[in-house]
């Protein structure tokens, strides 16, 4: 997209600065954790495709930035290991580097209630339903984050006594943890606790569990602080007698869409359902309750709002009151029919032989194909676009395209009557695989026939729908000092499609690295990225599709000739439509202070119907960014169209005036990322 239209070619408290990486890593174009030593004997390191749940990130308060953590993503940056010993299981459980280590067989504690003391950047996940814990659990201490636990059973650590106070054997126990994410596990049959969020542990989300067959399911608190932020969604806890949960001193709880079952005629009798105690705030949301007694409960001084949910053959004391908060405040979330639930999780609930980021793709989602890629030959494709090439027209079904480790150095395009395709790196880090090329707007064409213009200019060109990228770098490494004689636009990723997720790239170059198009000016074409990184300078995230940016980090570069000077944005959003959301993430670099601006209203071809969009909200802005942040192009003045910041931080931010409006709370609440995605909700398949 064009400098000048004469040349026209076309909330959180304490916000991360990084992806998990220092700033001056991220300023620098360092990207994640580099390549880690090989597993050794009886841990193999996988030197296939990384599976989504490999990359997958968390939602509700553990996707959160704060505390320095910007969401929660595991060992997503390091090296991939197969375990099925306890001496393996706890040597990578308790590295200091990051790591996904899957669990591909039953592991039994020794001795019995041992808890492997998990450190920070771990991924844990079951392989299939084969990873299983026996006779004991894992423990998270002070300071630890960043941590996963998928898809495993863990189980069969009593010891005979229901009420038991000798021996405090649980499941999963942090004591002072934060960015935690446990989801799809069966847990049950411990001597104490299944799960323990404990000392001022925050940032928590709990989801798609089953909690069964023990005397206290869930405890959360035990603190005289009111820190703890935590999310528990679709799980489903039967036969357990009390802390369903017990939520002491929480900030915020906030629970939904969870099923929680006391079957009749069973040993097991439930003593109350979700308890909100001392200075607990709940807020309690299309939940399932059936045969529980008391199942909801409060004491004096915590609160519980209720909404929607559904209580059959319960008694006792169903009780709300006080105020609580609005969870939409700190992330986006999707409700199911209350009804539904208890079908839902009976289904989808527990260990999955496969599993996305959502119950819906890991019960619903056909097995995808996987089209594996490697330069030296040892895949069935040698580039990128020759697997492209093999997917069939209008494939109904996922197709995985694996990409090894490597540097590609060609042109991809993902044809629109090739929906569902997802471009996959195969490597321990977004950094191994490469895809890159050169071409920039005013570049002859081989065939003579012109220059590639702007959009043309892309290495990767995704005009499918429902495309995915992840785990890999896209870059347009344009030479832009030695080519001062050509129009210098150069693309790294187009999308002209709708239903595009972005989890966990790097979009890298110079000016106009990012093209977020439609297909057509009608046309709707939603783009989700998050967790990844995008490097530029000149209007270099641009384009008329209704884009997120959430939980990412947005690096300012420095010009060709060293100057510091540039733009974030350049929406051309349509009347009536959304268009550039940037939420929860970082804006920095290396450049000079107060050199770049927000954005700038670009009203292709002159084309006065367009209203430009750009909103920044709840993101850390450093001191490159103007205190006048947004400015006019091309002869639009920028206060004509849609242009505002919602409590960013930094020292780039500043206080609402004229020259830099500032949403209302109440504003702001319809400029949500769940505003912008409409009724798609981004996941992994």
């Amino acid at each position: 997209m064009s400098e000048t239209r004469s040349k026209a070619r076309h909330r959180r408290r304490k916000t991360a600065l990084a992806v998990g990486l220092p700033l001056a890593l991220s300023a620098a174009g360092v990207m994640g954790y580099g390549a880690l030593p090989g597993a050794q004997s009886r841990a193999s390191a996988a030197t296939t495709a990384a599976p989504a749940w490999a990359t997958a990130t968390a939602d509700g308060f553990a996707s959160v930035n704060a505390l320095g953590q910007n969401g929660t993503y595991g060992g997503r940056d390091g090296q991939i290991v197969t375990v099925k010993t306890l001496a393996d299981l706890e040597k990578y459980a308790t590295a200091s580097q990051p790591y996904v280590i899957v669990v591909a067989a039953t592991i039994t504690m020794d001795p019995v209630g041992k808890e492997i003391k998990v450190q920070s950047n771990k991924t844990i996940v079951g392989s299939g339903t084969s990873g299983q814990i026996v006779g004991g659990g894992f423990f998270l201490g002070s300071g630890v984050h960043n941590v996963i636990i998928r898809n495993l059973t863990i189980r069969d650590a009593y010891q005979g006594v229901w009420n038991d106070k000798e021996h405090d054997f649980d499941a999963i126990q942090m004591d002072g943890a934060h960015h935690v994410w446990i989801d799809h596990n069966d847990l049950r049959h411990m001597a104490d606790g299944l799960i323990d969020v404990r000392k001022d542990s925050t940032y928590v989300t709990v989801s798609w569990n089953k909690l069964s067959q023990d005397n206290k399911a869930f405890g959360i608190g035990w603190t005289e602080n009111v820190v703890t932020d935590i999310t528990i969604h679709h799980n489903w806890i039967r036969e357990t007698e009390q802390r369903n949960p017990s939520t002491d001193n929480a900030a915020h709880a906030h629970l939904y869409n969870n099923f929680l079952e006391d079957v009749a005629g069973t040993d097991i009798n439930s003593s109350y359902g979700n308890y909100s105690r001392g200075a607990t705030r709940m807020v309690l949301e299309n939940s399932y309750f059936q045969g529980f007694k008391n199942p909801v409960i409060k004491d004096s001084t915590a609160s519980i709002v209720q909404k929607g949910n559904t209580f059959v053959g319960t008694s006792g004391r169903n009780e709300s009151g006080g105020t609580a908060f609005d969870p939409k405040t700190y992330y986006a979330y999707t409700l199911d029919k209350t009804a539904d639930v208890p079908t839902l999780l009976k289904s989808g609930a527990g260990p999955r032989s496969s599993i996305g980021t959502t119950a819906a793709a890991s019960t619903t989602a056909a097995a995808a194909t996987t089209l594996t890629v490697a330069k030296d030959g040892s895949g069935q494709y040698s580039t990128v676009q020759a697997a492209v090439n093999a997917v069939p027209a209008n494939n109904p079904s996922r197709v995985v395209i694996s990409v090894k480790p490597g540097t590609y150095r060609e042109l991809v395009k993902v044809p629109s009557n090739k929906p569902h395709v997802t471009i996959q790196g195969s490597g321990g880090s977004r950094n191994d695989t490469v895809i890159v090329y050169n071409n920039a707007s005013g570049t002859p064409k081989p065939d003579g026939s012109g220059t590639y213009g702007t959009g043309g200019s892309a290495t990767v060109a995704v005009e499918a729908d429902d495309f995915q990228a992840r785990n890999l770098t896209i870059s347009n490494d344009f030479d832009e000092a030695s080519h001062q004689d050509i129009a210098n636009q150069a693309v790294a990723l187009r999308t002209a499609a709708d239903k595009v997720f972005l989890d966990g790239v790097i979009v890298s170059g110079d000016q106009d690295t990012l093209l977020v198009d439609t297909a057509a000016k009608d046309k709707l074409g939603r783009v989700y990225m998050t967790n990844s990184y995008v490097i530029g300078n000149v209007d270099f995230i641009f384009g008329r599709a209704t884009a997120v940016i959430d939980k990412s980090v947005i690096t300012l570069k420095k010009r060709w000739n060293g100057t510091s000077a540039g733009y974030v944005t350049a929406p051309s959003t349509a009347a009536g439509r959304k268009g550039i959301l940037i939420a929860n993430s970082t804006v920095n670099g290396d450049v000079s202070s107060a050199s770049f601006y927000l954005g700038r209203p670009w009203h292709a071809g002159g084309d006065a119907s367009l209203d430009p969009q750009s909103t920044v909200r709840n993101t850390s802005l450093s001191a490159a960014i103007k205190s006048t942040p947004w400015t006019d192009m091309s002869g639009f003045s920028w206060k004509d169209d849609r242009f505002a910041e919602y409590k960013n931080s930094g020292a780039g931010s500043g206080a609402a005036s004229s020259n830099r409006p500032q949403l209302t709370d109440a504003q702001a609440a319809g400029q949500e990322v769940a505003d912008w995605l409409g009724d798609w909700t981004p996941s992994s398949s």
